[in-house]
């Protein structure tokens, strides 16, 4: 990196060395690693010590595997932490609600960033992630938003290949190896685990029809066949009322959600205000007096099941989901 650009930054970055100077091979403590980043790699010369996880789904990872400690920031968040996860989140601090400024987070001189989705470190998100490898920071994206998806057609992608949660356990894997404590990151996947198999043991929802609207009451977001609602309706054997489309999350009109009519609405419950319609309960009001919607037979039975923005994205908290929409056909009587 050029003297300039080092005091245009007002040394953000350890410029002089750190990160960006590599030792020759392998030492005995397994550094480097390198993991696969979305098309790309990352590689880490050394545990991380001050990391800034980008997007929530990240964040919830780092801090369930015990890494408050080595964390500089987070940002972009929907939802409230856990509250399991409260005391150690207290611990880090919050660069902002939504993207953070490059500025802002190469403040905390950053030795390794991570992020859940490309367009965090993409156009329109915090920075490139060419920028961070300019400046000699190793990022890590999460392969739940690049491996079988095609993000280059707009919108939030199509998945090309159906995701599973092993794709989300090979990110646990990922960012402990990153960070050097496989042990707790085997021990996580295998609580993970342990809870899908609670959640869905003698449950059978086959002939059970599911909608996932995730915001936006003008042009609602939708789930389609195969992301993160996708899991949750496989492990529990029921249907997408729109498992026709491989899009992420496509915006379809009340008209055609009255013609599926679903018996269950499982509906996102965001804090974020970015879009109408965030919480459940301004969702439930439009359900409830929109004529297009009013007369749905989940409406109608008050069948709502509700949801967190992460459980609804492809992250650990996706188990959360298969957790609650059980539970809830549980209680509506739904399940044989």
């Amino acid at each position: 990196m050029s003297a300039v650009l080092c005091t245009a930054l007002l040394a953000l970055t350890a410029c002089g060395g750190g990160s960006a100077q590599k030792p020759v091979g392998k030492s005995a403590d397994g550094y480097p690693v390198t993991v696969a980043s979305c098309g790309k790699e990352a590689e880490v010369q050394a545990p991380p010590r001050r990391a800034v996880s980008l997007d929530q789904g990240s964040t919830e990872i780092l801090l369930s595997l015990g890494l408050a400690d080595r964390m500089a920031g987070t940002g972009t968040w929907t939802d409230p932490v856990p509250k399991h996860l409260e005391k150690e989140n207290a611990k880090v601090e919050r660069l902002a609600d939504r993207y953070p400024a490059l500025e802002k987070v190469l403040s905390k001189e950053p030795d390794f960033v991570s992020a859940s989705f490309l367009y965090t470190v993409g156009k329109g998100g915090v920075a490139d992630r060419a920028k961070f490898t300019e400046l000699g920071v190793p990022v890590y994206v999460s392969p739940t938003d690049c491996a079988g998806k095609d993000n280059d057609g707009g919108g939030d992608g199509k998945r090309v290949k159906t995701l599973t949660m092993d794709t989300v356990y090979g990110e646990v894997r990922d960012l402990a190896e990153v960070f050097g404590v496989e042990k707790r990151g085997e021990k996580l996947i295998a609580d993970l685990k342990g809870r899908v198999a609670k959640a869905t043991k003698d449950i059978d929802a086959s002939g059970v029809s599911l909608l996932y609207w995730f915001a936006n009451s003008d042009a609602p977001y939708m789930a389609g066949c195969c992301g993160a609602p996708g899991i949750i309706t496989r492990e529990l054997g029921a249907k997408n009322v729109f498992d026709d489309t491989r899009e992420e999350w496509p915006q379809i009109n009340w008209e055609t959600v009255a013609d599926r009519d679903p018996d269950v609405l499982v509906i996102g419950d965001l804090t974020r205000k970015s879009q109408s319609a965030e919480s459940a309960a301004a969702k439930i009001r439009f359900l409830e007096s929109n004529p297009a919607t009013k007369n749905l037979t989940a409406v109608k039975k008050k069948r709502y099941v509700l949801l967190s923005g992460q459980a609804m994205n492809p992250t650990i908290r996706t188990v959360d989901g298969i957790e609650r929409v059980a539970a809830g056909l549980r209680k509506f009587g739904l399940v044989k």
